[in-house]
């Protein structure tokens, strides 16, 4: 089931940056995959990934053999 969210943002903080945010902090607290996370944020899995790193946030809780199946899927 997919939910919706409506939040006013200050005009500062564009929607784009404040979807990114939630979908790497989700991410980081192990809610969502690395797939997800990325859909979630609107990039594919290698930008998501890249971003995640420009963020401070990392992909190393993934083994190599998670990591190659989450990129498969």
């Amino acid at each position: 089931m997919v939910r919706e969210l409506q939040i006013q943002l200050p005009p500062e903080v564009q929607a784009e940056e404040a979807k990114l945010m939630l979908a790497i902090k989700l991410y980081e607290m192990g809610r969502l995959s690395l797939g997800q996370a990325a859909k979630l944020g609107g990039y594919s899995k290698s930008t998501f990934m890249e971003l995640l790193g420009k963020n401070g946030a990392t992909v190393t809780d993934y083994d190599a053999e998670d990591l190659e199946r989450e990129m498969n899927v």
